[in-house]
């Protein structure tokens, strides 16, 4: 059977972060400096399927090109505002807003207090259904040599695989480059289970004050990360689940090897 083709369905706890420090895929991955996974002179266009995503596949990345002098463009694909179902706390219109402001605020953690951001405000949840205007939006944004790194096309979540596709079709088209980043991908699969492309892997060792950057900028997601004591519902990024993007390096799949 294909790993990758069965049931990628994001529910309960996951696997652990600490199963996945014991992985030997991980163990065996090459690793890569800063410089020779984005050379520099090179635009990095970082497209988030949801306000939260940049951080979560690429966080210490855009930190340590902040530190570079590097102004990364982050690409909005939705505002995020479906995350909160029938809450009264959090209607769509205010979880719009707020999503973006934490957007801005995290970017800040990460050295990045002007940020370029580009919102296409495709609704969220429905990112599959508008695949390939989003494809062809982002094409319109891009320019040759770009690297585009977005979530990974297998990571569970439909908003994150129709995103990676349309970067995808987007990069193909333009002469770009593209790296992708598992973030639910820790959750569904497991050490052992075959689904991630160990092969395309690559390790980007982080310092210690980019992780604890990219640390400080998830926190600044409160509509994430706190419970909705209207409803009753746990966080929607609990701490387990920030613990799985948190390893002393990032981990990119190059789509072009």
């Amino acid at each position: 059977m294909d790993t990758v083709a069965r049931s990628r369905h994001i529910a309960g706890a996951g696997t652990t972060a600490a199963a996945w420090r014991l992985a030997s895929e991980l163990a065996t991955a090459p690793s890569t400096a800063l410089d020779l996974l984005v050379p520099p002179g090179t635009r990095v266009v970082v497209v988030a399927p949801h306000p939260d995503d940049e951080i979560l596949a690429c966080g210490a990345l855009l930190y340590m090109l902040a530190q570079r002098g590097d102004a990364p463009l982050v690409v909005a694909v939705t505002d995020g505002e479906a995350s909160h179902p029938g809450s009264r706390d959090w209607p769509p219109a205010r979880l719009r807003a707020q999503r973006s402001h934490e957007t801005v605020a995290a970017l800040a953690c990460l050295g990045l207090a002007q940020p370029r951001i580009e919102r296409l405000g495709i609704p969220d949840g429905g990112v599959e259904a508008a695949e390939q205007v989003l494809a062809t939006r982002l094409g319109a944004l891009l320019r040759p040599g770009d690297l585009l790194i977005t979530t990974w096309d297998h990571d569970g979540h439909p908003d994150h695989e129709a995103t990676a596709r349309a970067c995808v079709a987007a990069t193909r088209e333009h002469d770009a480059r593209l790296l992708q980043a598992p973030v639910w991908g820790w959750h569904w699969s497991a050490p052992g289970d075959g689904a991630m492309p160990w092969s395309h892997a690559r390790k980007l060792a982080l310092p210690a004050d980019a992780l604890e950057r990219k640390r400080a900028a998830l926190a600044c997601f409160t509509s994430q990360v706190e419970g909705d004591a209207s409803t009753g519902a746990a966080p929607i990024l609990p701490a387990f689940a920030i613990e799985r993007v948190l390893h002393p390096f990032e981990l990119f799949f190059d789509c072009h090897d």
